[in-house]
């Protein structure tokens, strides 16, 4: 950055106003905005002249080296043309203070120098110049020139523009897809993962429990007698009731990758990788107990309340097995379970718990 500036400002906006701007305009029109930093007045007002009627082109100047990057940073322009010799700051430095500077730096610097010198324009391209005129220059040349260079610029800006909109929309779209996959992943009713994401989980992780030879556990859980209970109470009460299920099931899980799912109807399931049998037989009397306990009058039901039967089974995946076996043993559980009275758990060999 530029040293700190000291006195007031010499700095003069185009015709159009008096006032510096309290934002720098949009850097992506197709105005050429030209900066002149030149302790000169006279050079100043003939340039000023020879672009006064150029509707193309807005000019801005400073004539105080201290306050040139500041200024730059307001008017944001398309090109900078910048004197040589100034008191405090000559131009040479100037041009690395550009340079250095995130908002500056691509904005082309055309030196205006008094004299046609080889060592200063091989300087002035070292540093980070543009191109290089002896003033005062040809009014043509000049606005050749000045448009030449804008335009590369603003085309430059104009493709970077176009990036971050693509990007951003791409971004958009990937956080849309993902939220759409969420949603098609979970069960309308209950919030929990539908019966595709269970099916697509099972998988998941039997392949990995037989890479790593670990246990995988599943809980199919079935809600007793919730037909009559649905006719009896109605729709609605029906699904309140599943609703609450689902949030008794969803407390039990204890780690990320431990899952609840709406398997069908009132039969709902739970997959726990790198889980036992003996803890996902105590996970499913966890489960069993707390909805039994919240009371949920049953007129139809024995026990006078909405209970549920759990049927639990687990494996290590192995060669020559796959998900639907686990899935057939804890369903074979589940009907013991169903079979021996309701409101129990049972696992896979048919023992009672």
């Amino acid at each position: 950055m530029m040293p700190p500036q000291s006195g007031p400002a010499q700095y003069t906006m185009s015709e159009a106003s008096n006032a510096p701007p309290s934002q720098p305009p949009a850097v992506t029109d197709f105005k050429v905005r030209v900066l002149l930093v030149d302790d000169q007045l006279i050079i100043i007002e003939a340039v000023r002249r020879m672009l006064a009627d150029q509707i193309d082109i807005e000019f801005h100047y400073v004539t105080d080296s201290t306050y040139a990057e500041a200024t730059a940073e307001r008017v944001a322009p398309t090109v900078i043309l910048q004197d040589l010799v100034m008191p405090e700051i000559d131009g040479f430095s100037l041009i690395q203070y550009y340079r250095r500077n995130p908002k500056l730096r691509q904005v082309p610097v055309i030196i205006l120098s008094a004299k046609e010198d080889p060592k200063m324009k091989a300087h002035g391209f070292e540093v980070g110049a543009n191109d290089y005129m002896v003033k005062l220059p040809d009014q043509l040349e000049l606005l050749a020139r000045l448009r030449y260079h804008a335009a590369g610029y603003i085309s430059r800006l104009q493709r970077d523009e176009a990036f971050a909109l693509l990007r951003e929309s791409q971004k958009q779209l990937a956080d849309a897809n993902v939220e759409l996959q969420r949603l098609t992943a979970l069960d309308g009713l209950t919030g929990i993962a539908n019966r595709r994401r269970f099916d697509a989980v099972m998988a998941q992780e039997w392949q990995r429990g037989q890479r790593e030879q670990r246990p995988l556990s599943l809980l199919m859980c079935d809600v007793d007698c919730f037909k009559l209970y649905n006719d009896s109470n109605g729709h609605p009460a029906g699904d309140m009731c599943l609703q609450k299920t689902a949030a008794v099931l969803t407390e039990h899980l204890k780690r990320p990758a431990d899952l609840a799912a709406r398997y069908g109807g009132e039969e709902f399931a739970l997959v726990l990788p790198e889980t036992d049998l003996a803890g996902a037989l105590a996970v499913a009397h966890a489960c069993r107990a707390q909805l039994e306990l919240l009371a949920i009058a049953h007129a139809g039901a024995p026990s006078g309340k909405v209970t549920m039967s759990i049927g639990v089974a687990s494996m290590v995946p192995q060669a020559g097995f796959g998900p639907e076996d686990l899935v057939a043993r804890a369903d074979r559980a589940l009907y013991a379970a169903k079979s021996g009275g309701r409101n129990c758990v049972c696992q896979d060999d048919g023992l009672s718990n």
